[in-house]
């Protein structure tokens, strides 16, 4: 990706991001800290205004996109050999079922076809758990399965 830099005299300086297909998004940073972003469609069209934000609110939307919010997953950049499986979280509540029973003894995988890989309790992380491990309230059970399965679960949990 190319950033072109240009100063503007008496006001900052301009940004120019190439964004695809000739557009490019420009973000005009004022010397008094003041941001505004624009969209030009095409090289010879003009720029367009999209929002005028000051430096706290322009950084925050910088963290959001470089993924310090959220970091969302490139599938066009990945390849993951599950076929139909897919991983979700699924938070179990003070009212779930399982709460107090052992992965063993509630029989998670042979009620509903989904593999427990993980549970994330707190900041702890239990990685491929023991089938003698307790079931908590406020535990989040990381499982694989199709989308079937994963239904399955959560009307297991839900009962």
């Amino acid at each position: 990706m190319t950033v072109y830099e240009t100063d503007v005299p008496g006001v900052g300086r301009k940004f120019e991001l190439e964004v695809g297909g000739g557009a490019r998004l420009v973000v005009l940073m004022h010397h008094d800290g003041r941001r505004e972003l624009f969209h030009r469609p095409s090289p010879d069209a003009d720029s367009q205004r999209i929002a005028d934000v000051d430096g706290e609110t322009a950084r925050q939307l910088g963290a959001i996109l470089s993924g310090a919010y959220f970091q969302p997953i490139e599938l066009d950049r990945t390849q993951v050999p599950l076929g139909e499986a897919i991983l979700e979280w699924v938070e179990i509540g003070e009212d779930a079922t399982i709460v107090g029973q052992t992965l063993s003894g509630c029989d998670v995988r042979n009620q509903t076809g989904v593999s427990v890989i993980a549970i994330q309790r707190g900041d702890e992380t239990l990685p491929n758990p023991d089938p003698g491990e307790t079931i908590t309230a406020g535990d989040i059970l990381v499982v694989l399965g199709t989308r079937e399965e994963q239904q399955a679960l959560q009307e297991f949990v839900d009962q």
